[in-house]
């Protein structure tokens, strides 16, 4: 939120600097992330001065250039040509000397001595638009014949420079939403540290109605979701452009001025945070203006011009036969203020923060007005932010105050009670404060202390705090106010002894895989838990009825949690692609959620929730790219394999104790799918389907793995560290070619030597696949090697010819295979 210095000081006579200021509501917990110098004209009119035309002739070598000399308070007036049709002489006018600096939006140019069609000129007299005071360029500037001679422009025009701090506002802290909430907890600061600040709100004493029969009617018929509703009638008002102090002023935060009715709405709204809403009297039907819902599936016209379609839900501001504007949230099409209203009726209301926060939400709207309603404000001060508006549009714009004020506020809302004990603030904050300290806090705060008795006071929290209802919480702004950094560092140590849990270990063992990945070229990548549907419609694999829904989602794109890491994923890989960043390696740690109607149980109300923690892994584009000693080599789906099958293994699983088969479904066009002997399903990867990647726009080949390390982390529970010594006695290979039919895969082969010889079978290879000519049809030949190796002794060619003999024996009756 911008913060203006000057506007700031209009309610806190103070001394800080802006970088000051800034410094010291970060200290307070208001973080101040930058602080910029601006000036309501660009520039400042820096190098323009006020001057007179002396002598005004025509130029001697143009029929439109004029030939003048310009006094601006120096020894010697200035010759100056100059095209304005309206220069004369006498005329006093705004100069830019030599080295002037002007602006042309974002461009810039300085004033230069030069010549204009042969004769000299030292300045330029200058027209509106061309220092930015205006926008006319029909002539230059005619300043009144009382403007002196020699004074400053800026100093003329009254341009004065102000700093806007750039303050993140935390979601608990509506009440530092406007100019003077954030000098009320200034001020509190200023107290604590002995500085001067004296906190002024402007008065409204002077309202007064003036005609108190004919104001507007108000009726609130839903008093859940608007339990306070005040309003006024103003009429014979004269809607106009605004003054030049509002219009910088709203300028300067960042708002564009509209007309003067609603940039009053608008100051009012940034000077104490309470939104208003202005209606043109004229279009409130009945002169009744009536605060309830409409039926489910009303359509209505927000000021934007989109047609919306209204639920029950929805709070409305209506008049006795239309709805005018989404309460609290946006305005209708057709009850604004225009340039021909001519009586306005005022709205400074108190809205439910749960129904407008469901109704933004719905909408996709966030408005200045709903940000503040969604977090709760004080339904006290609707009659201060009423009477302020309409005592500035009687100011600025004429009108009369028509009566009665309208009011309905049938429960009055008290402020929170809390009891706070010293000694608990001591401990929380970890020093010992004084309680004269800590009284000065709460006052400064505004924290009413109803009863003291020893240790223990009872206080009255401001409405307008709506995050402070606990003794933590006042301890936690007192912490704050007194200042995190006068807490000291204790000299003593205080420590516990713990162990291991499976929790530690498996964080341990993720940092262990993390760098094993990176190590081969991999980045980590972090993407949000919440997704858009639309990835899980049509799916068989993840279903959309498996997913964990939001009841109220920010945004079409985070409505459900997701179920696999995999599309979060692939908008990486497609940000990446489209920068042209196309060899790619990620990782991802996360939770996937799941959702199993079949799961429910009476009385357990998360028995259908499941959590699972994946790790996922991508990979596209070139594994060798632009290297002088190795030609260009894409990457694959095996190299993927290679990358899951050493993950297992340095968690300690052995990849020939896991089961690799094929899978079949609609994430991977081909896949794998990676069990243990219980069947339990630790992995899967695969060439992700092609219409997964065409719906993200991703035109290059994806592999992805996802692996269960929920499941991974029971596998390796039980797992020990082991070792042995290397064998000394050499191994032994032995190679096949196998002429096999097409349908047989190398992990036929490989299990049916394994079988065949378990004891000195140490490793079965495929080295070579061949399918072409010279092969009978629907045949193919594998190229196998087969290590053999005994731990206690050296293998003689009698052993080895038995083992070779029992395992091609064994392959040609399974699997019909022929040595070639």
């Amino acid at each position: 939120m911008n913060i203006s210095y000057n506007w700031l000081k209009d309610y806190l006579d103070f001394d800080l600097q802006p970088e000051e200021v800034a410094d010291a509501l970060t200290s307070i917990g208001l973080e101040t992330g930058g602080v910029e110098e601006v000036q309501t004209i660009k520039g400042g009119l820096e190098g323009l001065v006020i001057g007179e035309v002396l002598t005004c002739i025509d130029h001697p070598n143009s029929d439109h250039l004029h030939l003048t000399t310009v006094s601006v308070g120096g020894e010697e007036p200035l010759q100056i040509v100059c095209g304005a049709p309206n220069v004369a002489a006498g005329q006093k006018v705004v100069v830019a000397v030599n080295g002037t600096k002007l602006y042309d939006g974002d461009e810039s140019f300085t004033i230069k001595k030069s010549k204009i069609r042969g004769v000299e000129s030292n300045g330029m007299i200058c027209a509106e638009d061309e220092i930015g005071i205006g926008t006319s360029h029909e002539g230059i500037i005619v300043l009144p014949q009382n403007a002196i001679v020699g004074t400053l422009a800026k100093d003329y025009y009254n341009v004065k420079s102000d700093y806007v701090l750039e303050v993140d506002i935390t979601p608990n802290r509506v009440d530092a939403t406007s100019h003077y909430g954030v000098a009320r907890d200034l001020a509190a600061y200023l107290k604590q540290n002995n500085l001067k600040g004296t906190l002024t709100l402007p008065s409204v004493e002077s309202f007064e109605i003036e005609n108190p029969t004919s104001g507007i009617e108000v009726i609130v018929e839903n008093t859940e979701a608007c339990p306070r509703y005040s309003g006024i009638t103003i009429r014979s008002v004269t809607v106009k452009e605004s003054p030049d102090w509002l219009k910088d002023r709203l300028k300067i935060i960042g708002l564009r001025p509209i007309n003067n009715i609603v940039d009053i709405t608008n100051y009012v709204l940034h000077e104490v945070g309470r939104p208003l809403h202005a209606f043109d009297a004229a279009r409130i039907k009945g002169d009744k203006v009536v605060v309830k819902t409409q039926p489910e599936g009303t359509k209505f016209i927000t000021l934007d011009g989109i047609e919306r379609t209204l639920t029950e839900r929805d709070l409305m501001i209506c008049n006795t036969e239309d709805a005018m504007c989404i309460g609290g949230v946006f305005g209708g099409l057709d009850s604004g203020v225009t340039e021909q209203t001519t009586d306005v009726f005022l709205e400074s209301a108190n809205f439910h923060s749960t129904w407008i926060r469901k109704t933004a939400r719905r909408f996709g709207l966030n408005t200045d007005a709903s940000f503040r309603f969604e977090r709760g404000l004080d339904p006290n001060e609707t009659m201060y932010a009423l009477k302020r508006a309409a005592i500035m549009i009687k100011e600025l714009a004429g009108g009369i105050i028509a009566g009665p004020i309208q009011d309905v506020y049938p429960v009055q809302a008290k402020p929170y009670t809390v009891d706070l004990l010293h000694s608990k603030v001591n401990t929380l904050i970890g020093k010992d404060i004084p309680a004269d300290t800590i009284r000065s806090i709460l006052t400064s705060l505004e924290m009413k202390i109803v009863a003291e008795t020893a240790g223990r006071w009872t206080l009255e929290v401001p409405l307008y705090r709506m995050d402070v209802q606990r003794d933590v919480d006042v301890i936690e702004d007192i912490l704050r106010i007194y200042g995190y950094n006068n807490i000291e560092f204790s000299d003593s140590l205080k420590s516990n002894l713990s162990y291991k849990t499976p929790t530690d270990k498996s964080y341990d063992l993720q940092n262990l895989i993390s760098e094993q990945l990176c190590g081969g070229g991999f980045n980590e990548i972090l993407n949000n838990s919440l997704t858009r549907s639309a990835y899980y419609e049509n799916l068989s694999t993840y279903p959309i009825a498996r997913c964990v829904k939001l009841e109220n989602p920010l945004s079409a794109d985070l409505s459900v949690m997701r179920q696999t890491l995999l599309f979060g994923g692939l908008e990486s890989v497609e940000h990446n692609v489209k920068r042209k960043n196309e060899n790619i390696r990620f990782f991802e740690f996360g939770n996937c959620y799941r959702y199993d109607i079949d799961r429910k149980k009476e009385g357990e109300s998360l028995a259908e929730f499941s959590e699972e923690y994946c790790l996922g892994l991508w990979i596209t584009g070139n594994r060798v790219e632009n290297n002088w000693a190795h030609p260009d080599e894409k990457s694959n789906v095996y190299e993927l394999k290679a990358y899951v099958e050493n993950i297992l293994t340095r968690l300690g699983i052995n990849p020939k104790s896991v089961i690799f088969g094929n899978l079949s479904n609609d994430i991977y066009s081909v896949g794998l799918s990676v069990t243990t002997r219980s069947g339990r399903q630790l992995a899967t990867l695969g060439i992700v389907d092609r219409k997964l990647t065409k719906a993200l726009d991703i035109d290059v080949e994806v592999y992805y793995a996802e692996i269960s390390w929920t499941l991974l982390m029971k596998e390796t529970r039980k797992n020990k560290v082991t070792f042995t010594e290397m064998s000394k006695f050499p191994r032994v290979k032995r190679d096949l070619a196998l002429l096999i039919d097409n349908s047989t895969r190398f992990e036929e082969i490989e299990n049916i030597a394994r079988e065949s010889e378990r004891k000195l079978l140490k490793d079965v290879r495929l080295f070579d696949v061949y399918e072409g000519k010279n092969l009978p049809a629907g045949k193919k030949s594998y190229a196998v090697s087969f290590y053999l190796q005994d731990e206690n002794k050296t293998l003689n060619d009698k052993q080895i010819d038995g083992i070779m003999g029992k395992i091609r024996a064994n392959l040609e009756q399974k699997l019909n295979a022929q040595l070639r």
